[in-house]
């Protein structure tokens, strides 16, 4: 089922479970080549109709999963009732739990060197024996192609499997996709899961993620940073899904 992609407005969205996603990455990691994928949001959907690139950037990953509650009633609403939320910070924490059994190293790139230091730190003591084989947080800036070279050399010589990259969309994907064909491990765009991981951003109440509400807690949380994209995009999702559900083409 993780293979089959239903359009909502224009992204290609994977009708998946969690179970079915995990055992396609424990796959991937044994055949030592580079794949992405992308976890997919409201944000990320108007991101893909609004600029054609970008939309080629995540139409052309390997997996694009559905972390926001919106995507998954959208593909219910399009016919597909067993469509399941995979949420970025829930697929994180189980593939650290299976790491250690399956023996596949991990690696993060993103967050701050303090965010880093204790992400790996909660990591490690939740997850007795985790290989945690690199981590590096990125300037603000753009690498110079001589450092983008360093990073890929020390990528693939430290042997990891799975990358967690969480430097924000639409960056993050469009890093994964730059740099695809040149790493041999599996990359994961996760957004801020670093930060809820070392504890600098809450989590929304359980009650509040199972009604779609995830967005007004972190719109509570981080209103100066977050309402703009909320304010506009949300209401233009529902206008653009409306017509597709009326079926427009786009």
């Amino acid at each position: 089922m993780e293979n089959f992609r239903l359009n909502v407005l224009k992204m290609r969205v994977c009708l998946t479970d969690m179970h079915a996603v995990l055992s396609q990455i424990d796959n991937w990691c044994s055949v030592n080549e580079g794949r992405y994928i992308c976890v997919s949001n409201v944000h990320m959907c108007m991101e893909t109709f609004d600029y054609e690139e970008f939309c080629k950037v995540v139409n052309n990953a390997d997996m694009v999963v559905p972390d926001g509650k919106p995507l998954v009633w959208a593909q219910m609403l399009l016919g597909h009732k067993k469509a399941r939320q995979i949420r970025g910070q829930d697929l994180t924490m189980a593939l650290c739990k299976a790491a250690p059994e399956k023996n596949l190293k991990v690696g993060f790139y993103g967050g701050t060197p303090e965010t880093l230091f204790v992400m790996k730190k909660c990591l490690s003591e939740q997850f007795f024996g985790l290989d945690i084989a690199y981590d590096f947080s990125p300037p603000f800036r753009p690498l110079t192609p001589l450092e983008d070279e360093e990073v890929i050399k020390s990528i693939n010589d430290s042997g990891v499997q799975i990358l967690f990259v969480g430097i924000g969309c639409p960056k993050q994907e469009c890093w994964m996709a730059e740099h695809k064909d040149r790493l041999n491990c599996v990359m994961l765009g996760v957004g801020a899961a670093f930060d809820f991981i070392a504890g600098n951003k809450k989590h929304a109440p359980r009650w509040m993620q199972s009604i779609g509400m995830e967005w007004l807690f972190r719109l509570l949380s981080e209103p100066n940073r977050l309402w703009k994209r909320y304010m506009k995009q949300n209401p233009r999702f529902l206008w653009y899904f409306t017509q597709q559900l009326l079926g427009r083409k786009f």
